[in-house]
């Protein structure tokens, strides 16, 4: 797993607090739960857009990779699920699902819905999550870690996972989805 380093992710946290402030100033209300409720809507932005990705790159073309080192556009499509799975299970406090992960030899359409399903558990694990709740040690691997850093964790994943697959598109081609022209 990659992952975004702190002063990256702290600045894009901040930014996400100071703009929920802004459009309060603007007449919203203001959030009980700013954190937990500012995660929920990086969920859906990234779902949005991992998922219009799996979907825009054609099929012949999940094998594409940059370099030898780097992944597949497959395999970096089913390390979204995996990482999805494992931490929003994590994040809920459920076990994590038996595994049902595609592999990056399946079928786009297979992994496609695999994508989609495991921002569905993301949305499950983060409904009923509250600010008050994200201090709470929930288990992980052979430890325990707080909620928060799972929560912060899989935030910058998305940004991270999207942004690699953004490359992976433009490099064959392909707007990625936040580059496609208004509709």
């Amino acid at each position: 797993m990659v992952i975004v380093p702190m002063k990256q992710f702290l600045f894009a946290a901040l930014a996400a607090i100071l703009f929920s402030g802004v459009a309060y100033a603007q007449g919203g209300a203001p959030s009980a739960n700013p954190v937990s409720d500012t995660i929920r809507e990086m969920l859906e932005s990234g779902s949005k857009n991992l998922a219009a990705s799996a979907e825009l790159m054609p099929a012949e073309k999940y094998t594409f990779h940059p370099t030898p080192a780097q992944w597949t556009f497959a395999q970096l499509m089913v390390h979204v699920v995996q990482t999805n799975v494992a931490l929003c299970s994590a994040i809920g406090g459920t076990p994590t699902p038996p595994p049902a992960t595609p592999t990056d030899k399946d079928a786009k359409d297979a992994i496609v819905k695999a994508v989609k399903d495991s921002f569905d558990t993301c949305r499950a694990a983060l409904a009923n999550v509250t600010d008050s709740q994200v201090g709470a040690a929930v288990p992980m691997g052979r430890g325990q870690t707080s909620r928060a850093r799972l929560m912060i964790v899989i935030a910058a994943d998305w940004a991270d996972h999207y942004s690699t697959a953004a490359g992976y598109l433009r490099l064959n081609g392909i707007l990625p989805p936040t580059a496609q022209p208004k509709k």
